[in-house]
C-alpha cells in the first residue's frame, strides 16, 4: 500500500531473491545507479512466511516505480534494495545490518512482528528509520521499557485494536457467548493478539472456556482440536499464520467441528485456501485485515488495478501494506525536502492524512496509525469483504 506525495521518475526493478543476505537491486539486474537514493526492504522472501514478504516486496517495488515515473526525488531515482530475512528473527537482524551497510536512507521493515522487533535496535543504532508494513505487536514501536522506539514506525493498526475488533465481531456479529482460543506459542504476534482478544471478549460479557497452544511448523492438530471440540465453544479464535491455520481449519472440519473459526491478518494468503482443503471448509471462517481489494475507495481501486496490471493477480493486504509502508517513506522524503535519514525520520513522525491503498494514515505519538479494520469472509473459497469496523 501507499505512496503519494510528489511522485517522480521510473526505475525498473527486478527482484531476484537468493539466500539470506543476498541483495536485490534495481534496473533489471544491472549494477546500481551510483547517483540513486537507496531505500531498503527487509522482508520474508524465503522461509515459512515467504508469501507475506513476496507480496510486500511487490507492493514496495510498485510504489518506487510510480515515484520514479513521476520524476524521482530532485531528478534522482530511488533504488530499492531487498534483503531476504528468511522469515527468521535472527536473520532479520542480519538483514538490517546489511541494508544499513549498503547506505540505505530508510527501510521497509519486516512483516512479522518478531522479525521487526529483532531488527529495531539496529535501526536505532544506525539512525535509519524503518516502517513495518504488517507488524501489529505493540513492541514493534514501543520497547520493553515502554519507551517509543525513535526510528521505528508502522503502516498497520496494532494488536490491541485488532484483538478488540475480532472480540466485537465474535460477540455482536456471531452472537458468541463462549470461545476457545488456540495460540501459536512461538509467536509474539499470536500471543499478543490472543491476549487483546480475550480482554475484549470478556469485557463484552463473553467467556473464554479453553486456551490451547501449538508451535510454528506443527502439522497435526487433531489431539488438541479433540479437546476443544469437547468444550463445545461457539467460536474458535486462532490468531496465527496461514501455514498452520489452513491445516487447523482442514483438520477441524474433517473432525466435524462446524462452529465459526476466526483470526487475524496473519491468515491473509492465497495459500490458506489450498491448505484448508475443500472450499466448503472455509465457510464460517473470518479474519481481520487492513485492506480488501473489493474496497471501493478510489485509492484502493487505483492500487488494485495497478497491481493486477504489474503482477497479473489481485493484491492481498501484505502487498497493499508494503506499498503503503514504502509510500510513507517516499512521502516523508518529499515533505522533508531531503534524502537525509534523520530528516526523513522527523517527517515520518509528522505523517498526517497520508492517503494510501489501505486508507488514510495519521501517526499517533507511538508511531502507530489510527485506521479502520475490515472483516474478510470466504465465499466459494474466495476472500470477500464482509464489514468494516472503525476505531
Amino acid at each position: 500500500m501507499v505512496k503519494r506525495g510528489s511522485w517522480k521518475k521510473r526505475l525498473g526493478l527486478l527482484l531476484m531473491p537468493l539466500i539470506v543476505g543476498s541483495l536485490v537491486a534495481g534496473c533489471g539486474g544491472k549494477s546500481s545507479d551510483p547517483d540513486a537514493i537507496k531505500v531498503g526492504a527487509n522482508l520474508e522472501i524465503t522461509g515459512g512466511s515467504a508469501n507475506f514478504g513476496l507480496s510486500g516486496s511487490n507492493g514496495a517495488k510498485l510504489a518506487v516505480e510510480e515515484f520514479n515515473a513521476n520524476g524521482g526525488f530532485k531528478g534522482k531515482k530511488v533504488e530499492l534494495i531487498v534483503v531476504d530475512n528468511k522469515s527468521e528473527a535472527a536473520e532479520s537482524a542480519v538483514a538490517m545490518q546489511k541494508l544499513i551497510g549498503e547506505g540505505v536512507v530508510a527501510v521497509v521493515s519486516s512483516n512479522l512482528s518478531s522479525n521487526a522487533i529483532a531488527s529495531a535496535q539496529i535501526c536505532e543504532d544506525g539512525k535509519v528509520p524503518s516502517v513495518s508494513p504488517m507488524g501489529t505487536n505493540p513492541r514493534v514501536t514501543i520497547d520493553e521499557k515502554g519507551n517509543v522506539r525513535p526510528y521505528s514506525f508502522r503502516a498497520t493498526f496494532i494488536d490491541p485494536f485488532q484483538g478488540s475488533v475480532m472480540a466485537e465481531f465474535a460477540a455482536k456479529s456471531l452472537n458468541a457467548k463462549k470461545v476457545a482460543i488456540y495460540i501459536d506459542n512461538s509467536s509474539d504476534y499470536s500471543k499478543g493478539l490472543a491476549q487483546f482478544f480475550e480482554e475484549g471478549f470478556v469485557g463484552a460479557g463473553g467467556e473464554v472456556i479453553s486456551k490451547e497452544a501449538y508451535l510454528q511448523k506443527d502439522t497435526d492438530f487433531r489431539a488438541t482440536l479433540t479437546k476443544i471440540r469437547a468444550m463445545n465453544p461457539d467460536v474458535i479464535f486462532v490468531p496465527g499464520y496461514y501455514q498452520e491455520v489452513g491445516l487447523i481449519i482442514k483438520q477441524a472440519r474433517d473432525m466435524g467441528i462446524t462452529v465459526p473459526i476466526i483470526g487475524g491478518d496473519g491468515w491473509d494468503s492465497e495459500n490458506l485456501i489450498s491448505l484448508a482443503g475443500d472450499v466448503k471448509n472455509l465457510e464460517g471462517c473470518y479474519f481481520s485485515s487492513m485492506f480488501s481489494p473489493d474496497d471501493t475507495d478510489p485509492k484502493a481501486v487505483a492500487f488494485t488495478e495497478a497491481y493486477k496490471k504489474a503482477y497479473g493477480k489481485v493484491p492481498d493486504a501484505f502487498a497493499a501494506l508494503g506499498y503503503d509502508a514504502m509510500g510513507m517513506i517516499l512521502n516523508a522524503m518529499v515533505q522533508a525536502d531531503s534524502a537525509d535519514s534523520e530528516k526523513i525520520r522527523d517527517a515520518l513522525e509528522k505523517t498526517k492524512d497520508f492517503q494510501g491503498a489501505s486508507g488514510s494514515i495519521t501517526l499517533n505519538e507511538n508511531h502507530d496509525p489510527i485506521k479502520s479494520a475490515v472483516i474478510i469472509s470466504f465465499v466459494d473459497g474466495k476472500q470477500t469483504f464482509k464489514e468494516r469496523i472503525d476505531p
